[in-house]
This record gives C-alpha cells, structure tokens and sequence, in this order.
C-alpha cells in the first residue's frame, strides 16, 4: 500500500515545482527576450519562448524516460541476481 505524502512533502515538492518554473521562465526570458523598447511582445520573441518551453518538457520528459528505464534494469538484475543466490 502506498504511503501518502505528508503536508510537509508536499510543501517541499511545490516549492521545488516553483523553484524549477522560476529558472526555465527566466532562462527562456533571458534567451528570447531582447527589445524593451515596446511593451508589446514581438513574433519573434513569443515562438522562441514557446520553442524554448517545448524544448526543456521534451527533455524533461525523455529524461523520465530513461530514468524509469534505468530503474526497470536494475530492479530485473536484482531479481535475477535474487534468484540465483536464492536458487542455490
């Protein structure tokens, strides 16, 4: 049965979500925005934000990937290395 996260993890896990949006919104923002000189945003600088957010979900999404990929080889390697001490 899974354990259900406590007040104080999930305060955590929010913080680190806020933590996390901070520094992609600012890294696209320091990469895509470069005139000041209008308060309207430019073409150019809207698709380079939207390129910019696309581009750092697509990573974050492969890395889960793998990182679930990873966890699946190590739990099958240490079944079988269970089985064959186990089956000794």
């Amino acid at each position: 049965m899974a354990m259900q996260p406590t007040e104080s993890d999930q305060v955590k896990q929010f913080k680190e979500f806020l933590g996390t949006y901070n520094r992609v919104t600012e890294n696209c923002f320091m990469d895509c925005v470069k005139d000041f000189t209008t308060r309207e945003v430019k073409t150019e600088e809207s698709a380079c934000s939207e390129s910019c957010l696309q581009k750092y979900l697509k990573m974050t999404q492969r890395i889960s990937m793998r990182f679930q990929e990873y966890h699946i080889q190590q739990n099958e390697a240490l079944a079988a290395k269970a089985g064959l001490l186990g089956g000794s």
